[in-house]
């Protein structure tokens, strides 16, 4: 795999040379029409699109850019997702140096995340094209309304930055953007985000907002990313990168900015300047209801020339946002793991929308240590909104739904294995009676010992390794065809489509 892309340009020429990328001439409408077409190629497995005439734009719009395995791993330069975890896995689990070997081995560790460090440069790409006062126009950009209740164009693929007032930690986090008017919009910071935690904090109510539309994927990749407050998102996509993210500074706000992005918008939002945003077609399949949140008052917008807008559609599963989550999940398991060492995988399925249920192996240990870990995810940051953990053994795939399910109806007895408890919700979630508070559910799927049942847990069927091997190595001459042999089989179920992208 090639080096993570520099910026946005760059990685368009890459998706290009891999046949990843379709350019479309023909004139689109950003309002629905945009959407149609990007959900069918998303939903079929399709290239990422780089509309270049859409309808009422100065400026051309890519999407579909992060909506396949492939693409994600190519955005990281690596081989399988998985391989982000273990590079991730290297700040994460940094721990006090016991000896001299281990001191030489810190000091590594220590360099390459001093060199990943965001720097600080005089002038950026960013900022090529200034617009100020009445030159400030958001009807420049394809911004999309996306589906048919949404009452305006949202921008949906933007690293929100800010700063924590009283420390001055930076705070890079992808919210939605109701479009109200050519230098405003709403900023959709729920009541779990950090943006929302810096403008509470704000001791006068208002704070400096930069956001930047255009990023190379990795530094994209890091908005969406939950990272915990001390730990930088610039420096772990520098970190991911294998080189520092230039930032510039702004022109009317005391802030910086990636350098390389094709698009910046500068202004403040006050605590109190506020209205009813909504609704939104979003990723839970449903449409978010009208709400309050605060406003975007635009100050300045700086862009590259020829600038390119990004976009990304999200709506009922599968969509282009399934495998920004995929990421997610594979790069933060080492983190999950240093809080629960028992865990052996986890999964979050694209179908529960990535915080309605996930799915987690563990080396069972003693009795109710399912429980145990159901408890510990629901105590870990954002992990707090899961609705439901469903637990099973280590030699469980846990991306494998089927054989999940098996285990499921096999190995519960709902008297015994269902827990019921209460906690915060996602905010977005519409089934719950109080908003962002309702019920959860944990489901031990786990085989039973002596000391949490009154029977004796039967053995599972599974055919003696010698057996498997002989038919292995007498395949041929049985004369079946080669595909049938490699059945992706394990305790008598079959293999999903997502088990086998993961193990590529």
């Amino acid at each position: 795999m090639a080096s993570p892309a520099s910026d946005l340009r760059e990685w368009i020429a890459l998706l290009e040379r891999e046949d990843e990328l379709v350019r479309i001439s023909a004139e689109v409408d950003p309002d629905l029409e945009v959407t149609e077409i990007v959900d069918r190629v998303v939903k079929s497995g399709g290239p990422a699109l780089l509309f270049e005439n859409p309808k009422g734009a100065a400026h051309p719009l890519l999407i579909n850019q992060f909506g396949t395995e492939k693409r994600m791993c190519m955005a990281f330069g690596v081989e399988k997702l998985d391989d982000l975890a273990d590079k991730l896995g290297e700040i994460l689990e940094l721990q006090p140096p016991q000896g001299l070997v281990d001191k030489v081995r810190s000091l590594g560790k220590l360099k390459s995340i001093a060199d990943s460090m965001p720097k600080e440069v005089s002038k950026g790409a960013c900022q090529e094209i200034v617009l100020t006062g009445d030159d400030v126009n958001l009807d420049l950009f394809p911004i999309q309304r996306c589906w048919p209740l949404d009452p305006a164009p949202f921008i949906t693929l933007p690293a929100v930055i800010t700063k924590d007032q009283a420390t001055g930690v930076r705070n890079v986090g992808m919210y939605r953007m109701q479009k109200i008017d050519h230098r405003s919009t709403f900023m959709h910071w729920q009541i779990h985000k950090d943006g929302r935690a810096d403008l509470r904090a704000a001791p006068d109510g208002r704070i400096p907002v930069a956001v930047a539309l255009g990023l190379d994927p990795v530094t994209a990749y890091s908005a969406s990313a939950p990272l915990p407050k001390h730990i930088g998102e610039l420096m772990v996509a520098g970190f991911l990168k294998g080189s520092a993210v230039q930032l510039v500074k702004c022109k009317t706000v005391d802030l910086e900015v990636p350098a390389n992005a094709e698009i910046v918008l500068e202004g403040w939002v006050d605590r109190d300047d506020i209205g009813i945003e909504g609704p939104f077609g979003d990723h839970t399949g449903f449409y978010t209801p009208p709400e309050e949140f605060p406003i975007f008052r635009i100050s300045a917008i700086t862009m590259r020339r020829d600038a390119i807008y990004p976009s990304i559609v999200v709506g009922k599963p599968p969509a282009e946002d399934e495998w920004l989550a995929k990421a997610t999940e594979r790069i933060f398991l080492p983190a999950i793991r240093m809080s629960v060492p028992e865990i052996v995988d986890y999964d979050l399925p694209t179908a529960g929308t990535f915080h309605n249920c996930v799915i987690v192996s563990i080396r069972k240990r003693f009795p109710g240590h399912a429980r145990k870990v159901m408890h510990a995810m629901w105590g870990l940051g954002l992990m707090s909104l899961t609705k439901s953990v469903v637990v099973v053994d280590e030699h469980v795939d846990v991306h494998n739904y089927e054989q999940v399910f098996f285990y499921v109806c096999a190995n519960v007895d709902p008297a015994r294995d269902i827990l019921l408890s209460e906690g915060p919700i996602d905010q977005l979630d519409h089934a719950v009676t109080i908003q962002a508070f309702g019920g959860k559910i944990g489901i031990d799927a786990t085989a039973k010992g002596p000391d949490e049942g009154r029977r004796e847990w039967p053995p599972e069927i599974e055919m003696s390794p010698e057996i498997r091997a002989r038919v292995d190595a007498r395949w041929g001459e049985i004369g079946l065809p080669a595909a049938l042999r490699g059945r992706d089989v394990q305790n008598g179920t079959r293999g999903g489509t997502l088990t086998r992208l993961l193990r590529r």
